[in-house]
């Protein structure tokens, strides 16, 4: 019996046969890579602490990093290679007081937009995307579309931005502003 399916399977489906072994070729490679870049994003408990180092001070050397998580140098600096390579570090920058540099006003806005269609979304996001003062923006679920936070001088430099940027967006329909009295916590650091 088993000849027999073989035969037929050999004689009635040799496209699919073919087409099978690409696929499974096609899905065991995607697996391998999946698997490969999984092992990588796999954080340790010492990945984790390096992690905690470098959002507490992103300006410390490899050895200060080291000696805090128990490392030598080269390994705790290809650790953070690897997760670099993996995008789990997306970058590093300093964080610059924004009342320090004249622009004391943060605003969250939330956005309604006529519809939401992916295209209506991707509009919006497209439009704000180059706004300098527009520091965060996420889209959302419930009453609104998107909340956004953004900073300017004073309350005459957030009706410009309201004026001449926000409302010229097509397909926004309802703007609600609400003003900062004051930060109470703003962290960087993920609590891993």
């Amino acid at each position: 019996m088993s000849d027999n399916h073989d035969a037929l399977a050999e004689a009635a489906f040799p496209a699919y046969c073919d087409a099978s072994d690409v696929i499974s070729r096609n899905f065991l490679h995607d697996w391998a890579a999946k698997l490969v870049a999984s092992a990588k994003t796999e954080l340790t408990s010492i990945d984790r602490r390096i992690l905690r180092a470098l959002q507490e001070d992103g300006r410390m050397t490899i050895q200060a990093i080291a000696d805090r998580v128990g490392l030598s140098a080269s390994p705790c600096l290809r650790r953070i290679r690897q997760m670099e390579d993996a995008g789990i570090i997306s970058g590093y920058s300093a964080v610059v007081e924004q009342k320090s540099v004249g622009l004391p006003v943060s605003v969250f806005i939330s956005i309604k937009l006529e519809r939401q269609r992916a295209e209506e979304l991707d509009r919006f996001g497209e439009a704000i995307a180059g706004w300098p003062e527009v520091m965060e923006c996420y889209l959302m679920t419930g009453q609104f579309d998107f909340l956004l936070r953004v900073v300017c001088a004073d309350l005459a430099a957030y009706e410009q931005f309201l004026r001449l940027k926000l409302t010229q967006v097509a397909g926004v329909s309802s703007i609600e502003s609400s003003f900062s009295l004051g930060q109470v916590k703003y962290s960087r650091v993920l609590p891993i």
